[in-house]
This record gives C-alpha cells, structure tokens and sequence, in this order.
C-alpha cells in the first residue's frame, strides 16, 4: 500500500481530540471500525488502536470490505489486515460475491457494504460499528439532500449515532475536516490509498465534492453546512417528539392489523404541518413498515393538506400513499390500510 501524495497544511488529530470524539464509546462492549485503506478510515484506525489500549476500553476488531470492482481492492485489503496485524487488532476481509449492478453502483455498493459489516458485527457478539465519515462527507450529504429536496429530517445529515441492518452504528469524526486526518495519516507515517472512484465525476457525490471550493468562496463552508446539520437535527429532535406525542392522543385504540390504523385526525388539524407531516408518516410506516414509507416528500405534503382541508370542512376523502390505503370520514376519523395488490391488466378504477 503506498502513501498517496496528497498535500496538506492542516493539524494533525490529537489524543486529546481524539479522545473526546470517542467519548461514550467504552461503555460499548465491542467495537468494529470499517477500514477501506484511505485515509480517513487509517487514521481513525490509528486513533482508535491508541484509545483502546487505555484500561476499560472495549475490544477492537476492523474489517475491510472488498467490492471487487476494482482491480487493485483485494491487495489493498491485504494491505490494511498488514496493517491491522502491526498495530495489534484483528481483521476480517468481507467480499461483496456476486454478478455487480449495471447502475446505481455506489448506492448498491453502500447497501452490500453495510449488510456485510453488519454480519460481521453481529458475529462479534454484538460489536458497535464505527465509520470515518467526516466533517467534508457531512457537508456532501447536505448538498446533495438538499438538491433532492428534502426536508428537516434529510437536512439533519448523517447522525453521530445511528442504526443500521439492526446494528449501532457510530461516526464519532463528523465535526473534523478530511484534511485533518490526512495529516494524522501522514503524521503517524501511516500508508494508506486513493480510490479513484473518489474523484470520478460520474457520481453525484464527487460533483458536489468538486463544488464545494466554489460555494466555500462565497461563505458556504464545510463548516458552516455542518453546524447546519446539527441545528436541523436539534429542530428535527424536538418536532419527532412532538409528533409521537400528538400520535399517542390522536390514535384510536380499536384499530388492529387486519382492520387497519385509526386516528382522530381532527385533533391534528390545529397542529403545525410539519406535525401533522410527521404523523402522518409514523402511521404509514406502521401501516407498511419498510414500504417506503412516506413516498416522496412532496406526496406526503400533498396528501396532508388534502387531508387536513377535508376535516376542516367535514368532508370524506380517500387517497393512497406509499403503499397504504387513507380514508378520511366525516367525522374526522382517518383510517389507514395496507393497499390491496393490484391485479396485472386491470387497472384500479375499472375493477
């Protein structure tokens, strides 16, 4: 594995740093970081090798997912398990086996990644999954959410903590810059490599990342878009609170599985949309759990105040949405069902 040349001006990460930005992890009783071998994620195993060998640190174990879709991946695997067997920590190499997609491959490469490190999480008994996502990554995320137009909860960006296939899933580097750990990697004499994927502007990601010098200049930082992110998961927070609060009143208690979700949907009409959005797509996913819950946001925001203008006025409305069934009764009950599947050929309104 050689060090790629890139420069940098930027300090290193210190143990102290370090050390507050992995608080809260030695109550976990294992921990397994994702290392691809660039070096975000070898810095990150480096600080994390220094942490744990301090008394009551959990165990650490790192794996490395091999895509195979390139050429080079299963020797720089190798590599990091080299790694890995210097600095003490055990190492699993997972491969993504199988015919690859055509299209979307990042997205499906993300999904095979996360299964696998999951599996081996939970082959650990239960280890914690830690990743090198940075502060860069964050303000990426924001922007390409934001070109998708998302809303608060979207805006949130990724959570230091999380879940994911069932499994803890921790980012514990969101507030510090890729160059940062570039120079902790540099700094260590560490070797790590570039995937070129990472500067090829097929994906959406790198062409928001190629952006980011420009919209920098004009006061739009990586900074700035991640003090952002946590202000949205701060409103965020404190509006999915509200909303399973109002859910709790507003839920009646004679719905079942078979019959379907019952609400007393007036009682969220003095409510803000964004609370009523909200519950909304609580039932939904309770309705079709996984079933793309709440569609694309501007459905959900369309079916709300079609939703709401009808108990206004006492009116009956039946929609679908995400794979659910709503029907709206004069007396302001609104119940959710799962739909039913449509027969091939036949279209819905001619059966």
């Amino acid at each position: 594995m050689s060090a790629a040349p890139i420069a940098t001006h930027s300090a290193p990460v210190s143990l102290a740093e370090a050390g507050a930005a992995f608080q809260g992890l030695s109550q976990e009783t294992g921990l397994l970081v994702a290392v691809s071998g660039g070096p975000d994620s070898i810095a990150l195993l480096a600080l994390l090798a220094a942490w744990t060998q301090l008394p009551g640190r959990p165990p650490l174990h790192a794996a490395t997912v091999d895509h195979g879709l390139r050429p080079e991946s299963a020797d720089e695997a190798v590599a990091v398990a080299r790694l890995c067997a210097k600095l003490g920590i055990g190492h699993a190499t997972l491969r993504w086996e199988g015919l690859k997609p055509a299209s979307a491959v990042q997205a499906e490469a993300r999904r095979a990644r996360y299964a696998l490190l999951a599996n081996e999480a939970r082959r650990l008994g239960g280890a914690t999954l830690v990743t090198a996502h940075t502060l860069d990554d964050q303000a990426e995320t924001l922007l390409m959410r934001l070109a998708h137009g998302s809303g608060p909860s979207g805006l949130a960006g990724m959570r230091r903590w999380s879940k994911v296939n069932g499994i803890p899933l921790v980012r514990p580097l969101l507030g510090i810059s890729k160059a940062r750990l570039i120079a902790t990697a540099e700094a260590r004499g560490l070797p790590f490599v570039h995937d070129p994927s990472n500067s090829d502007p097929r994906f959406e990601r790198v062409r928001w990342r190629e952006a980011m010098p420009v919209l920098a200049e004009r006061g739009l930082t990586a900074e700035r878009l991640g003090r952002l992110a946590e202000r949205m998961a701060r409103l965020d927070e404190s509006a999915a609170q509200r909303a399973r609060e109002v859910l709790s009143g507003a839920l009646l208690p004679d719905g079942s599985e078979e019959n379907g979700l019952r609400l007393r949907f007036s009682m969220l009409v003095p409510e803000p949309e964004e609370i009523v959005l909200r519950v909304l797509a609580l039932v939904l996913e309770a309705v079709v759990p996984g079933g793309d819950a709440h569609g694309r946001l501007e459905r959900l925001e369309s079916c709300s105040v079609a939703l709401t203008d009808a108990a206004r006025a006492g009116l009956a409305l039946r929609r679908t949405l995400a794979g659910s069934v709503l029907t709206l009764g004069r007396d302001g009950v609104l119940t959710l069902q799962m739909e039913p599947p449509r027969r091939r050929g036949v279209h819905p309104s001619a059966s």
